[in-house]
This record gives structure tokens, C-alpha cells and sequence, in this order.
């Protein structure tokens, strides 16, 4: 039950923003009201083009959709503007279609990706009517991915436990008037700089991630550091009743501190380093990050 509601939770907060696509995350969203699922046309054309640069596969899309939009294609019209996690980490508008609408467009795009997109998208854009009547569904795919991803049980144990410890941290935060998705990044990367000595985006930076998340990146030591800031922060911060983002961002640096000292004591046992360069990206990408500061 305890693994059955993190990932529930979890569920409902990012995973049904992402999905894979051969290893490729797509990011999407669900309108509850119409029971569709909106995919990122600019994902969608990078793997088409197979082109991994994020600001290429926008420049191709532009000048596609402007194509498109004088030979008066409808399926350009149908495309939504969506706020959807940038590279930045920041959600930022983009364009999103549903999949009748994405289906058309691969058709556009010459490809040898685009049957095995389509029938990837007749699967998966679909799936969130099944999950509702069948949650389990969604746990193992979960388990699923990260295992395609090169998780071990073992990873994906502390992946899914941790989750559990940061839904319960942003359930206090949005019972004590800290506002969603900006607020929550702020708290989030004290913590992680307190904790760490790095910010969200320099972390990012040593693993050499782009729009990846880094916690499917983290290793088993960094995951483990992270929950126990996390734990340390919520439950500092109700004892301190701490409302809003100004006083909550007193837990914040305590309990980055606390896991703060706990990775300092470690690492003068061990003699290695907590923050680590590894992650799980393709061969193409796995060269790691040169620190000034430490970091192998």
C-alpha cells in the first residue's frame, strides 16, 4: 500500500506528463474534461528527424508549421498551446496536439520512425482511460520504464520510496500556502544546494542532462541524500508551522543542511565523492562533466 500510493501520487503530478518513446521522453498532458492526452509536437518532430538538439527540432517545426499553415492544412489550426517543462526546468508554452491531430502531421514529416511512432501513439494515447480503471497498470509501466531505462530493482525501489517522501513534502507545502511550480522549484533547489553544494541546474550540468529529470539520473547515494533532505525539511517545517515561501525557506536550509552534514561524514569515511558525474544517457552523451570543484 505504501508503494501503491507514492506512485499514485506521483502519478497524478509528473508521470502523466512524460512518456517513452525507444528511451525518448515525450512530454504530454491530459485534459480531464475532453479524456485526451496532448503530446509536444516539437518532441514529436525531434525523433522524427532524429535530430537530438531540442532548438533544431524547434527551427524544423516552425518552418514545417509554416508550410503547412499556407497549403491550409487543418491539423497546424488543431495544435494547442500548452505550458509544458522547458529545458530550463521552467514550464513554458508550447505546441501540443492530440493524437489524431500528431498522426496527421507525422505524415508530413518523411521518416523512417514514422509507422513505429504511430503505432506507439495508438498505444499510449489511449492508456489514461486505462489506468483509471485499472491504477496497477500505471505502477508497472512505471517499473517498466525505469527498467528500459537501465534502473536496476534495486534503484527503482529508492526512485519510487523517495517520490513517496517528496509527495508528502509538497502536500505540506500546498496546505500551507506555497504556490505550485515556482515556489515549489525555489524550496526545492535550496534544499538541493544546501544539501549538495550544488544548484538543480549545475547537478544537471555535471551529468550533462538537458530536459531529462535529474532524480532518474541520481545514483543510489544521491537519491538517498535527496529523500533525507527532503524528509528533514517537511518535518522541520511542521514543527515551525511554516507557512508560505518566505518561511518555509528556514526548513528549507535546515534540512538540506541536516543531509548537508550527513554526505560530509560519509565521504571523509569513504573517501568518495556523493556527487557523481553518472547518469544513464545513451552512448552518444555519456562523456561526463569536468568539475573545478571535486566532482568525478
Amino acid at each position: 500500500m505504501f508503494l501503491h500510493k507514492s506512485m499514485m501520487k506521483e502519478m497524478k503530478q509528473t508521470k502523466y506528463k512524460l512518456a517513452i518513446f525507444e528511451g525518448r521522453k515525450i512530454r504530454r498532458h491530459w485534459d480531464a474534461e475532453k479524456e485526451l492526452w496532448y503530446f509536444s509536437v516539437v518532441d514529436i518532430v525531434a525523433i522524427l528527424t532524429n535530430q537530438p538538439n531540442f532548438q533544431l527540432a524547434r527551427n524544423y517545426w516552425k518552418v514545417l508549421k509554416s508550410r503547412l499553415k499556407k497549403e491550409g492544412s487543418e491539423a497546424v489550426s488543431k495544435c494547442n498551446r500548452l505550458k509544458m517543462e522547458a529545458e530550463d526546468g521552467k514550464l513554458r508554452e508550447t505546441d501540443a496536439a492530440d493524437v489524431e491531430t500528431i498522426l496527421r502531421l507525422v505524415q508530413s514529416i518523411p521518416s523512417p520512425k514514422a509507422e513505429p511512432i504511430k503505432l506507439w501513439l495508438a498505444r499510449v494515447g489511449y492508456e489514461r482511460i486505462q489506468e483509471t480503471t485499472d491504477p496497477e497498470k500505471s505502477i508497472n509501466r512505471g517499473r517498466m520504464n525505469w527498467q528500459k531505462m537501465g534502473r536496476s530493482q534495486k534503484w527503482i525501489q529508492q526512485r519510487m520510496m523517495g517520490q513517496e517522501i517528496r509527495n508528502k513534502l509538497t502536500d505540506y507545502w500546498k496546505h500551507h500556502e506555497v504556490k505550485e511550480q515556482d515556489e515549489y522549484a525555489i524550496l526545492t533547489n535550496i534544499i538541493h544546494e544546501e544539501w549538495s553544494d550544488f544548484s538543480v541546474r549545475e547537478h544537471k550540468a555535471i551529468k550533462r542532462l538537458k530536459t531529462e529529470n535529474l532524480r532518474d539520473h541520481m545514483t543510489d547515494a544521491e537519491l538517498v541524500f535527496t529523500a533525507l533532505a527532503e524528509l528533514s525539511t517537511r518535518q522541520i517545517a511542521e514543527t515551525m508551522r511554516s507557512r508560505g515561501l518566505e518561511e518555509n525557506k528556514i526548513p528549507a536550509k535546515k534540512g538540506g543542511r541536516i543531509a548537508k552534514n550527513a554526505r560530509l561524514e560519509l565521504e571523509q569515511k569513504t573517501g568518495k565523492k556523493v556527487i557523481s558525474g553518472s547518469n544513464y544517457l545513451p552512448q552518444g552523451r555519456k562523456r561526463l562533466w569536468k568539475s573545478t570543484r571535486g566532482v568525478k
